[in-house]
């Protein structure tokens, strides 16, 4: 039997997307143009509370970063999605998503009224409505992006190690509710410093 396309979507450099995938959809997230971060959350579609979980989907791994073979697990210890196709190599879940208040820190005052990850999550949340509030924006995922661990335990953001094209495709373990930012950010190497659209699709095998 032929895929069924569920979803097939661009995602505008700096802007949002959410939605529902429905349990067993082959997710796919396509880096267009290379070296562009996609700031991810995931949800349990029929409890909000029970999200992605950086710390449990790590220890249950053994390993920081993300790949094929990777689960990521709620806070409830639940499978939300299994990574079961890269073509980057890896994923970072550390770094968290960008913020006015950190750009303020990290970058200075300047950039305190740059767009950035944060106000898209809180944006599409608030349009999204349907129980999802400010405070179940938690832990993300930054497909595509690299931030390597440092010797003494700090990170870094460097140039990405996607390129063109590179992707990344999930199983839906259970009914999701997707939040994405096509990360803004310009003041350091994880968008190239020129943020660029991304592509979604999703099938049912």
């Amino acid at each position: 039997m032929s895929d069924e396309f569920v979803l097939d979507d661009i995602v505008e450099a700096g802007d949002g997307w959410i939605g529902e995938i429905p349990a067993g959809t082959l997710l796919r997230i396509t880096d267009l143009h290379g070296n562009q971060a996609v700031d991810t959350l995931f949800y349990d579609a029929h409890d909000y509370a029970n999200r992605y979980s950086a710390m449990d989907t790590i220890r249950e791994q053994g390993a920081v970063y993300l790949t094929t073979g990777s689960v990521l697990m709620t806070v409830n210890s639940d499978p939300l999605a299994t990574i079961v196709d890269d073509t980057c190599g890896r994923h970072d879940t550390l770094g968290g998503a960008c913020s006015q208040e950190s750009n303020v820190v990290r970058y200075g005052r300047l950039t305190r009224h740059q767009h950035s990850c944060r106000t898209t999550f809180v944006r599409k949340a608030k349009e999204w409505g349907r129980g999802l509030e400010k405070r179940d924006i938690a832990h993300n995922i930054n497909f595509f992006m690299n931030v390597p661990v440092t010797v003494d335990g700090g990170l870094t953001f460097e140039d990405g190690v996607s390129a063109p094209g590179k992707y990344v495709e999930l199983r839906a373990e259970r009914d999701l509710l997707l939040l994405i930012s096509n990360c803004p950010q310009l003041n350091n190497p994880c968008n190239g410093y020129d943020p660029t659209p991304i592509s979604l699709t999703g099938r049912r095998p």
